[in-house]
């Protein structure tokens, strides 16, 4: 497992969600003493610190480090939720990457991914490459390098660097489109919140939104689900290999 983050990038993280000098030297405080109660392996006082520090303001440093404190609390559920939230903000964050499957290793069920179809993994690991706002500015980027060569078409002095301005013109504007679109789809999926991890140790999964109903298959601390849909206090949820059934909502946490 790969160590806490102790850097600077996690103060200047949570330095901006602070709205003055006084608060943000309060926030480097308490994020160095949850650090250091780290240090001295009373993990789960630092998760309690770095619980409260995110209430503040999300970080994917602090939900890392929340998650580190878990598992070494033996909360293995809990780690695996927060190494995700992480990666959730940051996809392409390693360190967050490595312990998830560390800590993916002690999971109990070993659930069998439904096989897909290689172009639509393709293009769903494409737009998790980047969170929102990144293929937002990207976006907007290639929009400014568009209108450039639309002003380079109108006054090019010669018809190929007309032609050719026009041409990468289109470019731009349908990379544009598409990473804009990507953008889309990357905060609809970060607002709706589908997936979701299981907290409780085991649980049983039903047939119906009904303690009554028919016990399907049990899942244990740490599984992923997505959330299909939600009925009062219970969820319908599938499995990536599309196994599907109802849990009580307080059974699961979405990431």
């Amino acid at each position: 497992m790969k160590r806490i983050k102790h850097s600077t990038i996690v103060l200047i993280s949570v330095l901006f969600i602070t709205a003055s000098p006084l608060s943000s030297q309060s926030v480097a405080d308490r994020l160095k003493h949850a650090n250091d109660l780290y240090a001295q392996n009373e993990f789960i006082p630092a998760a309690q610190e770095y619980e409260k520090l995110l209430e503040e303001g999300q970080s994917a440093e602090l939900y890392y480090n929340l998650g580190n404190a878990y598992y070494k609390s033996n909360e293995i559920g809990l780690a695996i939720l927060n190494y995700e939230r992480a990666l959730r903000l940051s996809p392409r964050y390693p360190d967050a990457k490595y312990n998830l499957e560390m800590a993916a290793q002690r999971i109990v069920d070993l659930v069998d991914e439904e096989p897909v179809f290689f172009v639509k993994r393709w293009f769903a690991d494409l737009i998790s490459f980047f969170p929102s706002n990144r293929w937002f500015y990207i976006g907007w980027t290639f929009f400014l390098l568009a209108l450039a060569g639309f002003f380079l078409f109108i006054f090019a002095p010669s018809r190929g660097l007309r032609k050719f301005s026009f041409n990468l013109s289109i470019i731009f504007i349908v990379i544009c489109g598409i990473t804009l679109l990507f953008s889309g789809i990357r905060k609809k999926n970060y607002i709706n919140r589908t997936e979701a991890i299981v907290l409780s140790g085991v649980i049983t999964v039903k047939s119906s939104p009904d303690k009554n109903g028919t016990e399907l298959f049990k899942l244990h601390e740490g599984t992923k689900v997505n959330i299909k849909n939600t009925l009062n206090n219970w969820a319908e949820i599938t499995l990536s290999n599309g196994a599907v059934g109802w849990t009580e909502f307080a059974h699961i946490e979405p990431i």
